[in-house]
């Protein structure tokens, strides 16, 4: 394998499938699915989940809740996706640990470095749950961090597009794909990778991100195969 330990990163709205939110249990089964191809093959897997299929802390301003407390609401709204991925990862006999920003004992471990890494080379899938414990931070923050904290060779940023575009394809036909690109193109051009926090910190300690289209089966596993899959941002 190319990668023997990876980061990855997905979108609580990812989780909701075809629905208007919550947990599609289809889509759920698809992406534990995919994580087990690669844990069979030996590769050492950290997961860090958002929280927007639940509860978005940068829309709570716009009802009238103060940003800190909607951050820490949506904070707990990435522990229920956590813990639903953590049961159906167990379901499937894969050794799983859930670890929080906060601390919310009765359902995860608080995050202490050297256990996830333990964890990690224990054969655990690790899921890092509540963001750091800050608001303010985003997920994607969150993954460029327990990354780099892990040493992960890598953050796959699993989306529902297939790699990074000139232009939103999803709104612009005929916007073009990037096989890879650089962390300074992407700045140059303003891309939206993820959100700058996460990115520098990606870029200062030389984290690649590959951004791919999770939804596709296949994928991760062939990325770690070291197959040229999505966008490579190095």
């Amino acid at each position: 394998m190319k990668y023997k330990r990876i980061l990855l990163k997905l979108s609580g709205e990812a989780l909701m499938g075809d629905k208007q939110y919550g947990i599609d249990a289809v889509r759920l089964e698809q992406y534990v699915n995919e994580i087990k191809e690669v844990k069979d093959l030996g590769v050492e897997i950290a997961i860090v989940i958002g929280g927007g299929n639940i509860f978005r802390g940068v829309q709570a301003e716009s009802s009238g809740i103060d940003r800190v407390q909607g951050d820490y609401m949506g904070m707990l709204a990435t522990v229920i996706n956590a813990m639903a991925l953590q049961s159906a990862l167990e379901k499937t006999g894969m050794y799983t640990r859930l670890m929080s920003g906060i601390k919310i004992e009765e359902v995860c471990e608080p995050f202490i470095k050297r256990r996830a890494v333990r964890h990690l080379e224990k054969g655990r899938i690790v899921i890092f749950g509540a963001g750091i414990g800050n608001p303010y931070f985003t997920t994607d923050s969150t993954a460029s961090l327990r990354a780099i904290e892990m040493e992960a060779d890598v953050v796959l940023k699993g989306t529902r597009v297939d790699g990074v575009y000139t232009a939103d394809p999803e709104k612009d036909t005929t916007a073009t794909k990037y096989p890879q690109i650089s962390f300074q193109e992407v700045y140059e051009k303003g891309l939206n990778v993820m959100d700058m926090t996460a990115f520098t910190l990606c870029q200062e300690n030389n984290l690649p991100i590959i951004v791919f289209d999770m939804n596709k089966s296949g994928n991760l596993k062939a990325i770690v195969a070291g197959e040229e899959v999505g966008t490579l941002i190095s």
